[in-house]
């Protein structure tokens, strides 16, 4: 179900709506896939800045592991 909001852009905005949805496509729908494009690549860098976060997170309780490691296999020598 879509509701109907009202907006205001500048004419240069419009015309290159208009431009490029040309007659193939009104101006709401075109509005609407590019703010869905927009949603969805916001979500996936969410989602992709959680990711590396968990990476992070990973590579440096790896990394004091593997000093540890070493630390200890130095006092052995």
């Amino acid at each position: 179900m879509k509701e109907k909001t009202s907006i205001t852009l500048s004419k240069e905005v419009l015309a290159g709506i208009d431009r490029i949805a040309g007659s193939k496509q009104s101006r709401s729908a075109f509005i609407e896939a590019v703010l869905a494009q927009y949603l969805r690549k916001q979500a996936r860098a969410q989602i992709e800045a959680r990711d590396l976060e968990l990476i992070n997170k990973a590579a440096d309780e790896l990394n004091a592991e593997v000093e540890d490691v070493l630390r200890y296999q130095a006092t052995e020598s």
